[in-house]
């Protein structure tokens, strides 16, 4: 690998900062310092980078990067490797990757621990590949791992349309469960089935509950995946299966609710979640080795694909905040350079 000062390499680059918290309108392009990459990182040149539902959380100042990340947004890139730091086994100058990132991704270069980039699957663009670490590190962790979602299972995710919703169902899927999604409009409903879910719920007009329930012929769904939160907690209960297992990860309606907790008890019910962003180098490591051995062979034969909904060049990042933030898009928002 080539020195990671190298003379072809600028000093500076262009990047996204956030002004200050607030609206879609805070992040400005700027020029900022190249990243040089320390021991085990690699430095990616980034051509695409992913938009995530974090980014906007972090641009109103609730959601603080972790500690030794950057201040630039971003959880997710895809590019070429172009230098490394120290102690770098995996990957050598030229390979194309994609990443998942602590922070710093709406930039024209990133780093990144070598053991949390993977190759970019056969076939797939670089924008196409810029969708895939957030949102599949996240189905992994929580519907496979935490929720433990087996072949012949039933799945319900919520938000089915997201960047997480069409990979969760596609993933489901590829592994064997019958898939549930629920989203809000009849062409988000249709999006979700061509992806693969067996029904689509419009929750606008109809109770996931008791369709839920009658999809499954009174049994209920063994694993629920809920970005939803607020009063869905207690709904989510009602939906479950004995021995159900219910996981959240993030509260778009509020994370407090009041709940009888007795359907818990009488149906054995597991609740659980999880955060991905603060969990250390080890832990992100893992599931990188566990996607390339379980999902990026889905991938590479072409069995699974991210839906990219918009992309937008970099300088326009406040625009594609909007979008996100509007809901009205269906699958991934990526940012160009």
């Amino acid at each position: 690998m080539s020195p990671t000062k190298s003379p072809t390499l600028p000093d500076q680059m262009r990047a996204i900062a956030i002004r200050e918290p607030g609206g879609p309108d805070v992040l400005v392009p700027v020029r900022i310092a190249r990243p040089e990459p320390g021991h085990g990182e690699i430095l990616i040149r980034v051509e695409a980078a992913g938009v995530n539902r974090p980014d906007t959380i972090q641009r109103m100042g609730l959601y603080p990067p972790p500690p030794g990340a950057p201040a630039t947004p971003g959880l997710e890139v895809a590019g070429e490797v172009v230098a490394a730091g120290p102690g770098v086994t995996h990957w050598r100058q030229g390979d194309r990757v994609c990443a998942l990132l602590g922070g710093g991704g709406y930039a024209e270069y990133a780093t990144v621990h070598e053991t949390h980039a993977l190759p970019i699957p056969t076939g797939f663009t670089a924008i196409e590949a810029a969708g895939l670490p957030e949102t599949f590190f996240t189905v992994w962790t929580n519907v496979f791992e935490r929720g433990r979602l087996a072949a012949g299972e039933t799945f319900l995710v919520h938000g089915g349309s997201s960047g997480i919703g069409t990979t969760a169902i596609q993933l489901a899927r590829a592994f064997g469960a019958r898939v549930f999604a629920t989203a809000g409009s009849a062409e988000k409903c249709a999006a979700c089935r061509d992806l693969g879910a067996e029904a689509a719920i419009n929750y606008r007009e109809q109770d996931f509950v008791a369709e839920a329930k009658r999809l499954t012929g009174g049994r209920g769904v063994d694993v629920i995946l809920d970005m939803v939160g607020g009063d869905y907690i207690a709904r989510n209960m009602q939906a479950a299966a004995q021995d159900g297992r219910i996981v959240s990860i993030a509260f778009l309606n509020g994370s407090t609710a009041e709940v009888n907790f007795m359907p818990m008890m009488l149906k054995r019910l597991t609740l659980t979640g999880s955060t991905l962003r603060p969990r250390g180098i080890e832990e992100k490591a893992a599931l990188a080795l566990a996607l390339r051995e379980k999902v990026w062979p889905l991938l590479d034969a072409g069995r699974v694909r991210p839906r990219i909904d918009a992309t937008f060049p970099l300088e326009e990042a406040s625009r594609a905040h909007e979008l996100m933030e509007k809901s009205s898009h269906i699958g991934k928002i990526v940012l160009t350079l």
